[in-house]
């Protein structure tokens, strides 16, 4: 069985490299770490890259571009792919601000490039895409909301109190831009599930993290919240006091949502994943617990502006996923997760 992975340097993307090849796929990996471009050497995935070449018997690396036509047809030309997990992106609210043309063509344009492949040469594959919870703009932020010692929290009797669901408006909302260019290629995977019956998935991710994240300011704000603590690296929190929500899902659970649906998927479904009820923290909160976990004090500013289409409470409500995979589940909770990140970055 041949699996390719967009995107395999990062935290998803390794992951799904690791957990398929144990499961006897022949893994394709195509990377040019373009994460470097967005936020610098620290945030290089090439060390990732690197370790998966050394460990993993019979992977197969290709550094080129996804936008690039002429070299991605090529690689779907000669192999045919079983499943295809797309994790490949420009991941930034932030950064889409600076070049949008880049945005979009990476996560929009590079989306397209990859279904329009698999339609033509893999199409009795399974095409899995990782979007993002940004699809619903600011539309969270208008919860009734309320104001707790270390935490923001939804009203107890509102509908959304397990989570947001795939029900809510991705319409009339801020997104940011990088939300927007996920937003197309969102309903583009959809579509092609849908217009040429083709099995493709849409996994709305909350915070997806994991020791394995090459972190940086402006994306994956857990492992760079343990990397500034350990490090005693000044951090900025930005607005809403500190009290932001954030459901964090482990890179392991997400991988194994994925061979659920490869084992059964569906045509264009589309379903909400992040850490839900059952691993979700404040950044009050996540302070708290890594200075205990690390026993460093952290260094931190505040800014009273919060980023542009940035979420004030998220919590991902997976009922649908379950009911669908009912043999799925969690294993790791916020604790869980942010003990072995601590570890991780001691050694």
């Amino acid at each position: 069985m041949n699996l390719l992975v967009t995107g395999s340097g990062g935290l998803i993307g390794s992951e799904a490299v690791r957990y398929f090849s144990q499961r006897g796929y022949h893994v394709h990996g195509i990377d040019n770490d373009m994460r470097s471009h967005f936020f610098g050497k620290d945030a290089s995935t090439k060390w990732n890259v690197e370790k998966l070449k050394r460990e993993i018997k019979d992977y197969e690396h290709f550094s080129f571009d996804i936008r690039d036509k002429t070299v991605m047809e090529q690689l779907f030309k000669t192999t045919r792919f079983d499943l295809i997990i797309h994790t490949a992106a420009q991941p930034s609210h932030d950064w889409a601000a600076k070049d949008p043309f880049t945005d979009f063509e990476v996560n929009a344009n590079g989306t397209l490039n990859a279904l329009e492949n698999f339609r033509r040469y893999s199409p009795n594959g399974v095409f899995i895409f990782t979007s993002t919870n940004k699809v619903y703009g600011d539309t969270p932020n208008r919860l009734p909301l309320i104001e707790e010692e270390k935490r923001w929290e939804i009203d107890p009797s509102h509908r959304y109190r397990k989570g947001i669901d795939e029900i809510m408006s991705i319409d009339d909302s801020k997104h940011s831009l990088f939300g927007v260019s996920k937003a197309a290629a969102d309903l583009m995977v959809q579509e092609y599930g849908k217009y040429y019956s083709l099995h493709t998935g849409v996994f709305r991710g909350g915070c997806l993290t994991g020791p394995a994240h090459s972190a940086a300011e402006l994306h994956g704000f857990l492992a760079y919240l343990v990397q500034c603590i350990n490090s005693e690296k000044e951090y900025t929190i930005f607005g809403y006091k500190g009290k932001q929500v954030r459901d964090n899902i482990h890179a392991h659970d997400l991988i194994t949502a994925f061979d659920h649906f490869s084992h059964n998927p569906k045509n264009g479904e589309v379903y909400n994943m992040g850490g839900s009820r059952h691993s979700n923290i404040s950044m009050l909160e996540a302070i708290d617990k890594i200075q205990d976990l690390t026993g460093k004090k952290a260094n931190v500013k505040y800014s009273e502006k919060a980023r542009e289409g940035d979420h004030q409470w998220y919590i991902t409500d997976v009922s649908k996923f379950k009911r669908d995979f009912p043999d799925w589940d969690f294993t790791y909770d916020i604790d869980a997760i942010l003990e072995e990140m601590c570890e991780s970055v001691k050694r």
